[in-house]
């Protein structure tokens, strides 16, 4: 296991495509490959818009942060930024590299105009909601709706 001051942060770069997929299977035991395609060609056509971030040791992503800006989204004022996705090899958990992750993509989205960052979580989480608490997420003050789009014309 490495220590912290070894790992190292850049930029996310689109050829880190089947490392991200492959930490994002390992820590979720599912494979979202379509959208990390998707999110990573999205970034390399408007990085203005996104902030992405890898956590390495050596040459070996350790962790990401991923997320996108918008402006003005459901009324509200301002850029805000979305935490679309975070990960940390369970080899490397309790080492501070989420919480730098998290602070590094929050100075990026603070350079780029935005004044908030947001997320979701599932309430069956306990890790990761105590994750995000212990780095100053707190319940916004809205629900999130939801309903089947089977049957409705669009």
């Amino acid at each position: 296991m490495a220590d912290d001051t070894s790992i190292k942060l850049r930029p996310l770069r689109v050829d880190d495509l089947d490392a991200v997929v492959a930490l994002d299977r390992r820590v979720s035991q599912i494979s979202r490959r379509g959208f990390f395609t998707k999110w990573i060609k999205a970034q390399a056509r408007d990085e203005r818009t996104f902030v992405a971030l890898a956590a390495c040791s050596g040459e070996t992503i350790v962790g990401f942060a991923l997320a996108h800006l918008l402006d003005g989204e459901f009324g509200g004022a301002g850029t805000v930024a979305v935490l679309d996705a975070l990960a940390v090899d369970p080899e490397h958990k309790a080492q501070g590299i989420g919480q730098r992750l998290m602070e590094a993509l929050c100075a990026g989205a603070k350079e780029r105009g935005a004044t908030e960052l947001q997320t979701q979580a599932g309430w069956d989480e306990p890790e990761l909601l105590g994750f995000f608490a212990a780095v100053g997420f707190a319940l916004a003050p809205r629900l999130v709706l939801e309903r089947s789009a089977a049957g409705t014309e669009f």
